[in-house]
C-alpha cells in the first residue's frame, strides 16, 4: 500500500511496510568484457571479486530480518558474471545450499539467475547452468549492425557474433534463457528487422530497455517528443508482427500490463521503490535498497546510496541510520507525487527511483523520460489494441533449467 510516510510516530521506521525480499542482486565480479556506450557502470574494467566466504553472511542477513520472505531470486549481475570461472558458480551454489540448511530454511523457494552478455557462453557454461538450476537472462540487442554500434569488446569489435554463439549453444543444450534488449534510436527505425531477428533466433521472451541517461551514460539518444513518437509506431509494429504469427515472440512491456487490465488489477507500488523487496550488494559486501542501479552511486544530494556493509550492520540497523531516512523521506515523497499527478500510477506504482535521480536530481520527483518510454506508450498502444478488438492473448513464457 502507497502511504505518505514510512515512519511511525515515535519516528522509527515501520517495518511492517518493508520487503518482503524477493530479489537480491549481488555483483560476484565488476569485470566485464565489454563496454557498451550506454553502460552506467563506472569501473567495468576492473576486476574486482565478491569473497564467497561473505555468502553465509548474506543468507544471514536476509533471514534474522523481518523481510524474509517465502522465496526470493538471488542474481549475480552489475559486471560480466561469465568472467569467473564455472567452479566459482559451482562453490557458490554449494554454500548457499549449506547456509539455507543451516538456517532450517531448506523449503524456502530459492532460484539463482545470471544476467549476462552470452559471447562467453559455450557447452561448459550450460552445463554449469543445468547442475545449478541457474536460470539465464543474455542482453543482445538485435541485428549485428545495431547491435554492434553499441555493444562492443574494448578493443572496437563488435560483440554480436561471439553472443549469437553463445545463444546456439544454449539452443543446443536446450536452455531457456529470456532477454534483454536496449533500444537505441537506429533500433527504433527498423522494427520488422528486429522482429525477424528475435523471431529466427528462437528468442521468444524479449523485455526493451530503451537507452537511458544513469550513472555514467549522462546522455540518451532516446530524448525528445519525436523520440517518443517514433518509439509508440516501433512498438505498435513489433507487437502487430508478433500478433500476427501467434506470438512467437512475447514482449514483457506488455505482459505485465495485460495481466492488471484483465485482472482488474492496479499496483500501488513497486518492488523499486518499496525498501527491501530489493537488496542489492556489491563486491566488497556494500548493501542498497531500492533499485539495483543505484549500489554504490555517489551523489552531492544523497552521499552514497549504500546503507552499510553486510559485515558491519544488519539490514534493520541500516533503516535506523540518517541515509536511509532521507533517501526514504524523498523515495516516498516521490512516490505520493505520482500517485496524486499521475494517470498511469495503477500500471507503475510509482516509477523507478534510479531514473528519478539521474534525470531530476531527486528522488522526491515524478514523471521521467523512463517513464513515459517504459510505461505510459507500451499502455497507450496496449488501449489502442484493445479499442480495435481484444488483441489476441500472449502465452505466459516459464523459465525452467
Amino acid at each position: 500500500m502507497i502511504v505518505s510516510s514510512n515512519v511511525s510516530s515515535n519516528g522509527r521506521p515501520d517495518l511492517n511496510r518493508f520487503g518482503p525480499i524477493g530479489l537480491v542482486v549481488v555483483q560476484s565480479t565488476s569485470l566485464c568484457n565489454l563496454d557498451c556506450s550506454y553502460c552506467y557502470l563506472p569501473d567495468r574494467q576492473k576486476k574486482r571479486v565478491f569473497d564467497l566466504d561473505m555468502l553465509p553472511l548474506l543468507v544471514s542477513r536476509i533471514l534474522e530480518s523481518p523481510y524474509a520472505g517465502p522465496e526470493f531470486s538471488l542474481v549475480w549481475h552489475a559486471g560480466e558474471p561469465l568472467t569467473l570461472p564455472t567452479s566459482w558458480y559451482d562453490e557458490a551454489t554449494t554454500i548457499l545450499q549449506r547456509s539455507l540448511k543451516e538456517h532450517g530454511a531448506e523449503e524456502l523457494e530459492f532460484t539463482q539467475h545470471v544476467q549476462t552478455n552470452a559471447t562467453l557462453i559455450n557447452d561448459a557454461w550450460c552445463d554449469c547452468f543445468r547442475r545449478n538450476r541457474i536460470v539465464v537472462g543474455i542482453s543482445v540487442d538485435g541485428p549485428e549492425d545495431i547491435h554492434d554500434a553499441h555493444r562492443r569488446f574494448r578493443n572496437g569489435r563488435g560483440s554480436h557474433a561471439m553472443a549469437m554463439k553463445g545463444i546456439e549453444a544454449l539452443h543446443r543444450n536446450d536452455l531457456p534463457f529470456h532477454c534483454i534488449s536496449v533500444v537505441t534510436s537506429d533500433a527504433m527505425e527498423q522494427p520488422e528487422r528486429m522482429y525477424r531477428f528475435f523471431r529466427d533466433n528462437g528468442i521468444n521472451d524479449v523485455g526493451f530497455n530503451v537507452e537511458e541517461q544513469e550513472g555514467i551514460n549522462t546522455s540518451s539518444s532516446m530524448q525528445g517528443s519525436a523520440m517518443e513518437e517514433n518509439y509508440r509506431d516501433f512498438l505498435r509494429a513489433f507487437w502487430r508482427l508478433s500478433e500476427q504469427d501467434g506470438y512467437p515472440v512475447v514482449l514483457r512491456e506488455f505482459e505485465q500490463v495485460i495481466s492488471l487490465i484483465q485482472g482488474n488489477a492496479r499496483m500501488t507500488q513497486n518492488e523499486l521503490n518499496r525498501p527491501f523487496s530489493i537488496l542489492s550488494v556489491d563486491w566488497e559486501g556494500n548493501f542498497s535498497t531500492f533499485d539495483p542501479e543505484l549500489l554504490s552511486v555517489a551523489s552531492d544530494r544523497y552521499g552514497s546510496f549504500n546503507l552499510g556493509n553486510l559485515k558491519d550492520l544488519s539490514l534493520v540497523e541500516s533503516t535506523h541510520t540518517e541515509q536511509f531516512r532521507r533517501l526514504m523521506a524523498d523515495m516516498t515523497s516521490g512516490v505520493d507525487t505520482c500517485q496524486k499527478g499521475c494517470e498511469y500510477f495503477g500500471l507503475c506504482g510509482g516509477g523507478n527511483g534510479s531514473n528519478k535521480f539521474w534525470e531530476h536530481g531527486t528522488l522526491a520527483s515524478s514523471e521521467t523520460n523512463a517513464c513515459r518510454f517504459g510505461t505510459q506508450i507500451p499502455v497507450q498502444v496496449l488501449l489502442e489494441r484493445f479499442e480495435e478488438g481484444p488483441p489476441l492473448p500472449q502465452p505466459t513464457v516459464k523459465q525452467a533449467v
